[in-house]
């Protein structure tokens, strides 16, 4: 390893870092790796080198730290010099719209990166290439991007966050023209676009420079206005939430959401809610939590908890870290907290958003413009509402890009899109951001709440009103750890080739009879005339879908960004049979059938999820 050059026999590793050495002028990764290439460290710069990060419809996700597979100063350029070219080339008019870029509070002071200094990075290379930059001048959370895109009518947007990941991680999440995510072929073509722009251009490292451009603009002021004003719209018991006597408490669990989420409740004008002191600054050491995700449920509410006991408040808001997304408990008569489900809260929101547009919409016929969407591993709750009320549920792959995009195509046909949701607590109460939004779902959640209080009534037992009249919908979802990709493809294939044919799935699954499948990696449907699926198929990911005699529906699917083979379950019973007791067993035993006589656990040596 002499003069500081990587000789470890494996010559494409000791080109990338050869060509890391070249490129790298952040002081901090850039030492890193010198100090790896001197030391012979093979094993930790393969870890750091041996792939690039794959920029896929989420955009990039990976920890923080030096090399080709991590989230840092030269990453970011090369990301960013891809993108900006795939832009070029998909918008002649790109130099007059330009792009806006947001940004989370997450860094890692060892190797110099944070969300800050990546979006500066990114902000040079457009503005080197003449393209105007609305850079966020602090943070915000994330769908402020897609709005601005949307009120500016920009040509994209990037936003900077790992959202709820570990500490540790970042990424860089991208926005279409339209407001919404990319999906498919943009990925690809951007991931191509960044292999062919990986030296830096002269100007893409120099921020100062940028700084002084006339190109780069601040929409910090106009959009947190415009922002405000957009969701008041949403707002229909003003004086109801003016006299409410409600306690609210909320978390932003160290990340961006507490101020701007003190605005929405004043934009609605409800009173504020109590911050958690102790999680409502800006950290990315996230010290009170193991992980900032609310998902998580009781463990990140704690501090929340104890706060709302000392204050007599009856309901906790949790956002994740970029305020995209948004948990709720409430405390029950017994004393004990409910952390509500993202299904449940999907109910709850859902019957909200159509009671107060059924109020403001007096006209029968405007009920069949009417959408709502969900991802096809939520629960089918919005279905059965639609039934009964009129209006139209459709469901889309899991991920808001799809839900974005489509809400997007029905908007530009006319169509009112009032409300979607996915089962990971994320909620699109308003079309002004095609995107989760907990920003304004809090304030959405903070008048419905204040309007059950009047009504003498709370959010579960509203929620078992809306099952008594739409039928009991149930759900259980968790998943499996497995490391191998070999057991998760040979586990999905003895499903599709049950009986030893191709193509010949399960009719039962223990007691349980089969009435229905999809599989969304090949693209079958037994329910449609010419077996072809709907919905978009991936062969990259594994996706199968049964449906039960007796009303269950259970998904069984990996996950992209994690090494889990994931089940969400549901029963929908028709409205009229409210035997909880016997539903929950009836699940529970479905469930059970399903982990063993699919998942195969103790064959398979799955981990199942750790309590």
């Amino acid at each position: 390893m002499e003069n500081g050059l990587s000789n470890t026999g494996d010559t494409k590793l000791d080109q990338a870092v050869k060509q890391w050495l070249q490129y790298d002028k952040n002081p901090k990764t850039l030492s890193m790796v010198q100090d790896l290439v001197k030391e012979g460290a093979v094993e930790a710069l393969r870890k750091c080198f041996s792939s690039r990060m794959e920029f896929g419809t989420a955009g990039l996700r990976a920890a923080m730290g030096p090399g080709t597979s991590r989230m840092n100063d030269l990453t970011i350029i090369q990301t960013t010099q891809g993108f900006c070219r795939y832009l070029e080339e998909s918008f002649a008019d790109l130099k007059e719209r330009g792009v806006v870029i947001g940004y989370d509070a997450r860094a890692d002071p060892p190797s110099g990166g944070s969300s800050k200094r990546f979006s500066n990075l990114a902000a040079a290379v457009f503005i080197s290439r003449g393209v105007p930059v609305h850079l966020f001048s602090d943070i915000t959370p994330t769908p402020f991007v897609p709005f601005t895109v949307s009120h500016l009518g920009l040509c994209a947007g990037i936003m900077v966050t790992a959202s709820h990941n570990p500490k540790q991680d970042n990424g860089y999440k991208v926005y279409w023209d339209n407001g919404a995510q990319i999906v498919s072929p943009h990925d690809k073509g951007i991931a191509k676009a960044i292999e062919e722009n990986l030296e830096p251009w002269s100007e893409s490292w120099n921020t100062e420079e940028a700084r002084k451009s006339p190109l780069l603009k601040d929409p910090y002021q106009d959009i947190h206005t415009q922002y405000f004003k957009a969701i008041q719209t949403h707002c229909h018991h003003r004086d109801i939430n003016k006299s409410s006597e409600v306690k609210i408490v909320h978390t932003s669990v160290h990340g961006v959401g507490h101020a701007f989420v003190q605005s929405a409740f004043k934009a609605f004008d409800l009173h504020p809610p109590y911050a958690v002191e102790e999680q409502k600054d800006p950290d990315p050491e996230f010290p009170t939590v193991k992980y900032p995700n609310p998902e998580e449920g009781e463990g990140v509410l704690t501090l929340s908890f104890a706060l709302a006991e000392k204050e007599g408040a009856t309901v906790v808001l949790a956002n994740d870290p970029d305020a995209d997304r948004l948990a709720i408990a409430e405390k029950q008569e017994s004393g004990q907290w409910r952390v509500f489900s993202g299904n449940e809260l999907g109910a709850l929101l859902g019957w909200w958003m159509f009671r107060c547009w059924k109020q403001q919409n007096s006209d029968a016929a405007a009920v069949k413009n009417v959408y709502m969407l969900s991802s096809t591993v939520s629960s089918k709750i919005l279905r059965a509402i639609a039934l009964k009320e009129g209006f139209h549920f459709e469901e889309t792959l899991t991920g808001f890009k799809w839900m974005g995009n489509r809400a997007k195509d029905l908007l530009d046909q006319g169509k009112t899109v009032l409300f979607a949701f996915e089962e990971a607590i994320g909620y699109m109460c308003s079309p002004s951001v095609l995107d989760k939004d907990g920003v304004s779902a809090a304030a959405i959640a903070g008048e419905m709440i204040s309007y059950l209080a009047t009504k003498k009534t709370n959010l579960s037992q509203q929620l078992t009103a809306i099952y008594e009249e739409y039928g009991y919908h149930i759900t259980k979802n968790s998943y499996f750890i497995c490391h191998d990709q070999d057991v998760i493809r040979s586990l999905f294939e003895r499903l599709r080739n049950y009986s030893g044919q191709k193509e010949s799935y399960p009719t039962e699954c223990g007691r349980f009879s089969i009435s229905a499948v999809r599989d969304l990696t090949t693209g079958y449907d037994s329910n449609q005339s010419d077996k072809k699926a709907v919905l978009p198929t991936s062969r990259s990911s594994q996706m199968i879908t049964f449906t039960f005699s007796n009303g269950g529906v259970a998904t069984m699917r990996t996950s992209g960004t994690e090494p889990k083979i994931k089940y969400y379950t549901e029963l929908c019973a028709a409205p009229g049979n409210s035997d909880m007791k016997h539903l929950k067993k009836e699940l529970d035993d479905l469930v059970d059938a399903i982990i063993e006589n699919f998942f195969e656990p103790e064959k398979n040596k799955l981990q199942p999820k750790p309590e």
